[in-house]
């Protein structure tokens, strides 16, 4: 019998009475001696920090993670700290600043949760996974050596070709765009366009 999950699966696992998610750790044949039913495929997972070995008719596949962007990430991991990593209390803040205080200091944070209610929710009680933002090159000028380069290491920008060379940064993303210039946003290329 081949086993359903992989190494790094997410599951759920019922574990003292409770639904928890887990990540398999490792999977293994349970030896005949210890197992207690026909299934001899098992999985130890790790639950909250604890190994459990289980077998197989005991795990079930976690949904997959629920994809924010960025800013609502911090939002999230903000309100994480400030009530002890408790999930439920941290949502019950989260949703207080939506509903009564409407104090997020992006717009774009208060408009994504009102148009994916449902996945905020799941974010903050089962986890996420962080969008990634599109890159950009920066065309200043319309020739092979007219984009915005970045030497990371002394944090100064020149205009050269659009290789990401070590220390020579490229790429950047919308906010770091509009954040040196906004009119340097007429002039982004995405960076799969360009290629």
């Amino acid at each position: 019998m081949t086993h359903k999950f992989k190494v790094g699966d997410r599951v759920h696992i019922i574990f003292r009475n409770e639904l928890k998610t887990g990540v398999v750790i490792y999977t293994r044949k349970l030896d005949t001696d210890i197992a207690t039913t026909n299934e001899e495929n098992a999985y130890l997972l790790d639950v909250e920090g604890l190994e459990i070995l289980t077998p197989e008719y005991n795990v079930a596949p976690a949904p997959a993670l629920v994809k924010v962007p960025q800013n609502v990430k911090e939002q999230i991991e903000l309100a994480l700290h400030y009530n002890q990593q408790n999930k439920e209390n941290a949502l019950e803040g989260l949703l207080q600043d939506y509903y009564i205080r409407t104090e997020y200091e992006s717009e774009s944070v208060g408009e994504w949760i009102a148009n994916n209610f449902a996945n905020f929710i799941s974010a903050v009680l089962d986890g996420y996974e962080v969008e990634k933002e599109p890159l950009y090159y920066v065309k200043v000028l319309n020739r092979g050596l007219g984009y915005l380069n970045c030497d990371t290491g002394a944090g100064e920008y020149f205009i050269d070709s659009r290789n990401n060379d070590d220390g020579i940064k490229t790429q950047y993303t919308e906010t770091e765009i509009k954040a040196l210039n906004e009119k340097l946003w007429e002039c982004a290329v995405p960076v799969e366009e360009a290629e």
